[in-house]
């Protein structure tokens, strides 16, 4: 069971989120966060800022520790504790953020309409891999430490095809399950509108600002009771 869980399945993960991705990407423009702005707006901005801000915190925080396991196993004393501090706050923005899109996505029903399956599946695993990950830093403590020498040894191996994997099967069942659902993140990636952070919109950045103007209320527009059928076109068009 270990072998299948800590071998098998991150090859498999890796293998179908690589094919997936490439294929999703060959056939049609399908990257798309399919974005429900426009049907309800109010209570998306604060939660998705939430959940962005935290989880790209989070997601950097773990790439570092992969990249730079021998600095970070070296922190000590108020710096690591500090870092904990802040690793956990972004771990409850994060639980805070996606809590309320799940919220938002299953109360509104413009946005319940154009809600499928993969949408809950993954907004679930999500959500329980934020919970337990919470539940490591506060349980295990100075996580920041242990990741860079157990659980980065033990990605390496697997990135070069040499997986050791004595050190997971000797840790706390939270750290076990905190990777395969990870795996399984991966796995779902293609199947799911996640998939479009591997073309993140940098370019927004640096390009001139673009100007929307309403000719009508957009409450009315967005108002889940009337049809757009009832709203007349604005005088100028």
């Amino acid at each position: 069971m270990d072998s299948l869980l800590f071998i098998a399945l991150p090859y498999v993960a890796l293998v179908v989120f690589m094919i997936g991705t490439i294929y999703r990407y060959q056939h049609g423009f399908k990257y798309s966060s399919l974005s429900s702005q426009l049907l309800e707006t109010e209570s998306l901005f604060p939660a998705s800022v939430a959940f962005h801000v935290g989880i790209i915190t989070i997601f950097l925080a773990h790439l570092l520790g992969f990249i730079f396991p021998s600095y970070f196993s070296t922190i000590g004393g108020k710096a690591l504790i500090f870092l904990e501090i802040v690793g956990l706050i972004f771990g409850f923005l994060s639980i805070i953020g996606l809590s309320m899109l799940i919220y938002r996505r299953f109360t509104n029903p413009r946005v319940r309409v154009v809600t499928n399956i993969m949408d809950a599946v993954i907004e679930v695993l999500l959500l329980v891999q934020f919970i337990i990950g919470v539940a490591i830093a506060i349980s295990l403590k100075w996580g920041l430490a242990w990741f860079a020498s157990d659980m980065a040894p033990y990605l390496y191996s697997i990135f070069t095809f040499n997986p050791d994997i004595s050190a997971i099967t000797a840790s706390h069942w939270l750290v076990q399950t905190h990777i395969v659902i990870g795996f399984l993140i991966i796995l779902l990636v293609p199947f799911t509108r996640l998939v479009h952070f591997l073309v993140a919109p940098f370019h927004y950045i640096t390009r001139p600002y673009q100007i929307v103007r309403w000719n009508w209320n957009p409450k009315t527009v967005r108002s889940a009771e009337r049809g757009f059928l009832d709203i007349k076109k604005p005088k100028n068009n």
